[in-house]
């Protein structure tokens, strides 16, 4: 691979990386407020449910640190089993939420 092509591959995976990471961070935040709401609203079935995300999130971050240290062959299933995460957990996170405004 030449000096450019792996500059251009490295750059893209920070790129990627960095993007994960705020996706990672915003979820951290979602699931701080939503805990706080719940447990305003005394909502045991959603703070039960929030203890399960944020073990779930552990896992992610281990995903997170997979993606970051992958190796070029591994870097695309890596990617793909964080975005799935990711998607997994926004999906949980707006589930949760509904259920908390509705009660």
């Amino acid at each position: 691979m030449s000096t450019q092509t792996e500059i251009a591959t490295t750059a893209a995976r920070k790129a990627v990386y960095d993007k994960v990471q705020a996706q990672v961070h915003t979820l951290d935040a979602q699931l701080a407020t939503l805990k706080a709401k719940a447990e305003s609203a005394k909502a045991d079935a959603e703070l039960k449910a929030i203890a399960n995300l944020v073990t779930a999130k552990r896992a992610l971050d281990r995903n997170v640190a997979e993606l970051k240290d992958a190796n070029e062959a591994a870097f695309q299933q890596a990617k793909a089993t964080v975005d799935a995460r990711i998607a997994e957990l926004q999906q949980s996170v707006k589930t949760i939420e509904s259920h908390i405004k509705a009660a």
